[in-house]
């Protein structure tokens, strides 16, 4: 147990490090959740987009993983699927499940990123993709409730941080190839 709180503080740390950086959209944060909304234009039709969202190894930081290494993540994209991590020693992190896919619309997944699993808390994650003249809006939402000890509007900035670097380096993947 005493080696998960060093961890918490470099993971927070480097949260709260990377929001001073990002365009952080906070619809609502209050002690017991918070609710975010992020939205990219990207160059690519939606199908392309969808075909990478589902690959997280692809596109999601190392930095922000439990094992250290992207290459360890995993979604199977159906309802009752998981966005997982293998750790060492064969361990592994569920770190949500998949409670809706519809292939190159919407992605819907519910329970806890990082930190967020040393909490009561866990959040839905919403991912739409609409097609407009070739390119596609992605609308990112994710609202977040329970508890976390000092509350969770203190977490809104810098989960809203972490996921504005994934999803842009989504965006960045997808209109590379």
């Amino acid at each position: 147990m005493g080696k998960v709180w060093p961890l918490t503080g470099f993971i927070l740390g480097s949260i709260f490090a990377f929001s001073a950086l990002a365009n952080a959209e906070v619809l609502d944060a209050n002690a017991g959740g918070f609710a975010l909304k992020r939205t990219y234009e990207i160059n690519a039709p939606r199908a392309s987009v969808y075909r990478a969202l589902i690959h997280p190894e692809r596109w999601w930081s190392s930095s922000h993983t439990w094992s250290g290494t992207a290459s360890n993540l995993s979604m199977s994209a159906r309802a009752g699927g998981c966005f997982c991590e293998r750790l060492a020693n064969g361990g592994s992190v569920q770190h949500m499940t998949i409670v809706y896919a519809a292939p190159n619309q919407e992605l819907r997944m519910f329970g806890a990123l990082g930190p967020l699993q040393m909490t009561g808390a866990s959040g839905h994650l919403n991912v739409k993709l609409e097609e407009n003249g070739g390119k596609t809006n992605m609308s990112v939402t994710f609202d977040v409730g329970g508890y976390a000890n000092g509350g969770l509007n203190n977490w809104a900035l810098p989960v809203d941080g972490v996921l504005g670097e994934q999803f842009s380096a989504l965006k960045a993947l997808v209109e590379r190839n």
